[in-house]
């Protein structure tokens, strides 16, 4: 749900918050700039956005690219996230993951493949990228 001005633009907020609420059914492809919470079914792809919130009853069957992912529902599909990925207690992935962190709690499940890979502000991917450019000097 984005905040709009009484002129019905929106309003200077530091981040639109896009909602899909719990009896709401979206089918396509969802691309938010801001952070998105899922209550309800989306058949597609979520892409661009700041941070995913999977609801207990959401679900997604598509894939994701964000900066954060937490799950508390339900996603079939692969999911690409730059900072983190959590399955909370009740969440199902079945998808691959791609994320420099990942954090799994009990009773939570996970059914695919994960390749952690460094951060592009993590001190260690910082110095293959500072080595890589001494090599090309």
């Amino acid at each position: 749900m984005a905040i709009f001005n009484g002129k019905g633009d929106r309003a200077s907020s530091p981040e639109a918050v896009t909602l899909v609420g719990d009896e709401a059914y979206f089918h396509g492809v969802l691309s938010a700039k801001g952070s998105v919470r899922i209550e309800g079914v989306v058949e597609g792809d979520l892409t661009d956005a700041v941070s995913v919130d999977i609801g207990k009853k959401g679900k997604v069957k598509g894939n994701i690219a964000a900066e954060s992912l937490s799950v508390a529902g339900l996603v079939e599909g692969d999911a690409v996230c730059a900072r983190s990925i959590e399955i909370l207690a009740g969440g199902r992935v079945a998808g691959n993951i791609r994320t420099p962190r990942l954090r799994i709690e009990d009773g939570a499940a996970f059914d695919g493949s994960c390749a952690m890979v460094p951060s592009e502000d993590s001190p260690r991917n910082a110095e293959a990228n500072a080595y890589r450019a001494v090599e090309k000097a």
